[in-house]
């Protein structure tokens, strides 16, 4: 791979997983996480998936591995990790301390606002889509990000939800978890563990995330939509 900063060889490094770079942030200073040698970290690439890009490779790691704890987080940074190195950057994961703010990137990077779910909604992507880690940089790609505009190229996008009337989102849950204050987690949880839930949810997926009408061609499989409900509930 070439040296800090090279997006095209990072891009295919990422995509033989069926990962992308989903966008770049130049944080400010004050505000920007550290390198492990305590430096200030001056550009940040977003790693991320849209629909089911990924699911093939993770399945096929995952069929070697037995009884792993958190088998997604696990194989995203065997993954990621080791391009980040060899990029000359430093991975750092959503599932990790100190927590990163993984949603602001995001949001400053694509340009994303949260769902009504709370979830990012993408104008392409809808509500399949995810981020399973970042590379931290130092100054030279900051640079050469200031000098294409790379940064921030997101920030132009609309939000889908301003144009939809109906909100579906919010009706479709049999129990109501989720209303415009917020997610009854609890609620949600206690549903999945009755019957009815772990005939319905449970394997087609949450009903309030699939009534968005975004992005419905990056819908998960079935799949992989089993293994993150196995995974929440």
């Amino acid at each position: 791979m070439g040296g800090a900063g090279d997006h095209g060889a990072l891009a295919v490094a990422l995509g033989a997983h069926g990962f992308r770079t989903r966008g770049w942030v130049v944080p400010a200073k004050d505000a920007a996480p550290r390198l492990s040698d305590g430096r200030a970290a001056a550009a940040i690439a977003l790693i991320g998936h849209a629909g089911g890009e990924i699911w093939p490779y993770f399945s096929a790691w995952r069929a070697t591995q037995e009884g792993i704890a958190d088998p997604l987080d696990s194989w995203s940074k065997a993954v990621i990790g080791p391009i980040a190195a060899e990029a000359g950057g430093e991975a750092v994961f959503p599932s990790d301390r100190p927590w990163h703010p993984f949603q602001q990137w995001a949001m400053a990077a694509e340009g994303l606002k949260p769902s009504p779910l709370g979830m990012l909604i993408h104008p392409d992507y809808g509500l399949w889509h995810g981020y399973r880690g970042a590379i931290l940089f130092g100054s030279s790609v900051a640079g050469r990000l200031a000098e294409t505009g790379t940064a921030g190229r997101g920030q132009v996008r609309n939000h889908p939800c301003d144009d939809c009337a109906d909100k579906p989102c919010l009706t479709a849950c049999p129990v109501g978890t989720y209303t415009l204050q917020g997610f009854a987690v609890a609620d949600c949880r206690a549903h999945l563990a009755t019957a009815a839930g772990r005939q319905g949810c449970m394997q087609a997926g949450c009903l309030a995330r699939d009534a968005c009408p975004v992005g419905r061609s990056y819908r998960y499989g079935e799949a992989q939509i089993r293994f993150h409900m196995s995974a929440f509930a």
